[in-house]
């Protein structure tokens, strides 16, 4: 007895991703994220502005010590 094989919608949309990803592993040398959100580096961000203070190679501080 011999088997049908129907492809079904689940099948393409699941032939279809495994490709979409080979085509782009091939293009770029690895997975891109896919659920990461671009971010504006303009926009306001506390969290990166406070990172760079503490990358500063010498010390800002306003109480150093010195009186005149």
């Amino acid at each position: 007895m011999k088997k049908s094989t129907t492809i079904t919608e689940h099948d393409y949309l699941r032939a279809h991703r495994k490709a979409s990803r080979e085509e782009e592993l091939a293009l770029h040398g690895r997975p891109l994220p896919r659920s990461k959100p671009h971010r504006s580096k303009k926009t306001y961000d506390r969290k990166n502005q406070k990172a760079a203070l503490k990358r500063l190679p010498f010390e800002l501080s306003c109480g150093s010590g010195i009186r005149l």
